[in-house]
């Protein structure tokens, strides 16, 4: 869609203020994808210590073939319960004394032992500033419980999709992913620690439930007296019967996008000389990717490549790509003469945003024109999706597409975590969310270089006979298409970060008390209600229930208010007001969102008293 008239100006505004960073940073290398030998080596260097938190000290516990492993006394510590996307607080919080030790020995304590003796986990990060600290932590705490060996991304980094890909691939048991997704880097910033299963999909709430709760009880800490490991080189560290392998992060996630893409028709397209591509790594994970990837396998021009190098404070941004933060690329693409294709990834590299030449796509509509065009663009849906899924929040764009193609749709809360269960059952191919996820069964998580992959190969099929010279078809030619085939949901969100968590709280009661004395035929200003509800989900697959997802307000033309509290945040409450309106008139489909949403806008801002609750008058993103 054209650039929201919000963001018009954004090259005269300043940042917001929850958006002024550290100012300190620390850069990594670009890694290279090619093979290297491992090397058997044994660390010798600084031990990182755990403290006792009392007066008694540690006492050795067992000594398997060498390795001395020390019960650490400690003691509970409150709010470790994990959000929607693991346990994430300021970096300031996690160095309190045992505070990340406390929680990784919890989920050991929540594991059934199979599940991790002698077994292999994965460890990786986004590069943020204390992953090189805490990477240390955990591998001596799973020492300490008896894994057998840790695989661990080079200096500590590996996306949050490529460990997905290496759980798989590796058959591994599980894995350790150190980031705060989207959120900020730096001293002063925002830290986080989230653990993936063996078919690499985020730990249900069955595990995470169980986590909180031996939070609350822990009093023993068992942590391998063993050496701080170097991190910086490809190797391998025996410590008796544990090791930890360094490895490239990038060659295993390479290969699986070699087997799901036309990496020959993505070449075609990037190495044309009137198709200009450019990708923003944000300072973050993705950077170590991106060379790789688009440069060396697929042809893309170096200096192609904005923002490349990981900083562990992001190079004082905020690392999530939308039209607020991804503020350099929108102002390239936007600007005269801007190139053909842009696209940003987050933090951790499992979201994205896609925009053609002052284009923007919203995340709603990619996932729909992902799943529309995935049988014919993508190899590895040959033989079609198998279904289609959204969280409740993103609009109603993939319904459309999956009504067309005859294909299952599931709707799920908010949280990937949800889609796992479908994958597994084999019931769910594409899925996305409307906060710049997308993603399909390859891997467990939302990923952000996938999505980018996916729209390069429908952009390159839809060009794939055009000679030089000839009027390419542009992302904006693609929306514009599927707009016209499925008709346009107007779709925007509203996010008020680190709203004071009473008012927050009070808001979603008084909405939650509004909605149990609702119902159909209420009138709303010129609306009348379908319904109204607070979203549950019950799992088809293993029949549990997630209740308290998220306020709704549907109305009979299809209309929708949605409000929810965010669960991603390390800091205060953020609220978010979603809303949508189904458009199936061509002629509109080009109208501004903002414009064709001003009456549901209003209405959902009357209708919350969103200032009375939290005092804001304004939202910090609108996507």
């Amino acid at each position: 869609m054209l650039l929201p008239s919000f963001c018009s100006s954004f090259k005269s505004r300043p940042f917001l203020s929850n958006a002024i960073f550290s100012s300190s940073s620390s850069s990594f290398s670009l890694l290279s994808c090619s093979p290297r030998l491992p090397l058997i080596r044994t660390s010798h260097a600084h031990s990182l210590s755990i403290k006792a938190s009392s007066s008694s000290s540690s006492t050795a516990i067992a000594d398997p073939e060498g390795i001395k492993i020390n019960s650490v006394p400690t003691k509970p510590i409150e709010g470790q319960k994990t959000g929607t996307s693991g346990l994430r607080k300021k970096v300031k919080v996690f160095k309190q004394e045992n505070y990340l030790a406390n929680w990784i020995q919890a989920l050991f304590n929540s594991l059934p032992p199979e599940d991790y003796k002698n077994g292999l986990l994965v460890l990786g990060g986004d590069g943020r500033y204390f992953n090189k600290e805490a990477a240390q932590i955990i591998i001596k705490i799973a020492a300490g419980n008896g894994v057998g060996k840790i695989l661990v991304g080079r200096d500590g980094i590996m996306s949050t999709p490529a460990v997905s890909a290496v759980i798989r691939k590796q058959k591994a048991n599980g894995g350790f992913i150190m980031s705060a997704s989207h959120n900020p880097g730096g001293p002063e910033y925002d830290w986080g620690i989230k653990f993936n299963y063996s078919s690499g999909q985020p730990a249900p709430e069955s595990i995470t439930d169980k986590i909180y709760g031996n939070t609350l009880s822990i009093s023993e800490i068992k942590m391998a007296d063993i050496p701080d490991v170097d991190l910086s080189s490809l190797g391998v560290t025996n410590f008796g019967n544990f090791s930890v392998e360094v490895v490239d992060p990038v060659s295993d996630y390479l290969e699986l996008m070699e087997n799901v893409f036309d990496f020959p028709l993505i070449r075609s397209l990037l190495s044309r000389s009137d198709f200009r591509f450019v990708f923003d790594a944000m300072h973050a994970v993705t950077g170590a990717y991106a060379k790789p990837i688009f440069v060396e396998k697929l042809g893309a021009k170096p200096d192609s490549i904005l923002n490349g190098v990981p900083l562990e404070d992001f190079g004082h941004g905020h690392p999530d790509p939308n039209l607020t933060y991804a503020r350099d690329l929108v102002a390239i693409m936007y600007g005269e003469n801007g190139p053909d294709f842009g696209a940003a990834s987050d933090g951790d590299g499992d979201r994205n945003m896609i925009l053609g030449k002052g284009f923007f796509v919203t995340p709603s509509d990619s996932v729909a024109i992902i799943a529309a065009n995935a049988q014919e663009a993508i190899p590895y849906f040959k033989s079609g999706p198998k279904g289609l899924a959204r969280s409740m929040p993103t609009s109603g764009a993939l319904d459309r597409v999956a009504e067309k193609l005859k294909l299952p749709f599931f709707e799920v809360p908010t949280g990937w975590k949800f889609f796992g269960n479908l994958m597994d059952a084999g019931k769910l191919s594409v899925c996305g969310e409307e906060s710049f996820g997308t993603g399909s069964d390859h891997i467990r998580e939302k990923d952000g270089i996938w999505a980018v992959l996916a729209w390069l190969s429908i952009v390159a099929h839809r060009n794939k006979d055009k000679k030089p010279g000839e009027k390419l078809i542009s992302v904006s030619d693609v929306v514009k298409t599927h707009w016209a085939t499925y008709g346009r949901n107007f779709f925007s969100r509203y996010d008020y970060e680190e709203c004071e968590s009473e008012g927050a709280n009070k808001m979603i009661g008084y909405l939650r008390d509004l909605v149990s004395k609702s119902k159909a035929g209420d009138k709303y200003g010129n609306y009348v209600l379908q319904f109204a509800d607070d979203f549950a989900y019950t799992d088809p697959v293993d029949g549990s229930v997630a209740s308290k997802q998220g306020v709704r307000f549907v109305f009979t033309d299809g209309s929708r208010i949605i409000f929810r509290l965010s669960g991603t945040g390390s800091a205060g409450a953020t609220v978010r007001i979603y809303i949508e309106q189904f458009e199936p008139d061509v002629s509109k489909h080009e109208m501004d969102a903002q414009s064709a949403l001003k009456p549901l806008i209003d209405l959902a801002l009357s209708v919350s008293k969103l200032r009375d609750f939290t005092g804001r008058e304004k939202p910090t993103v609108i996507t």
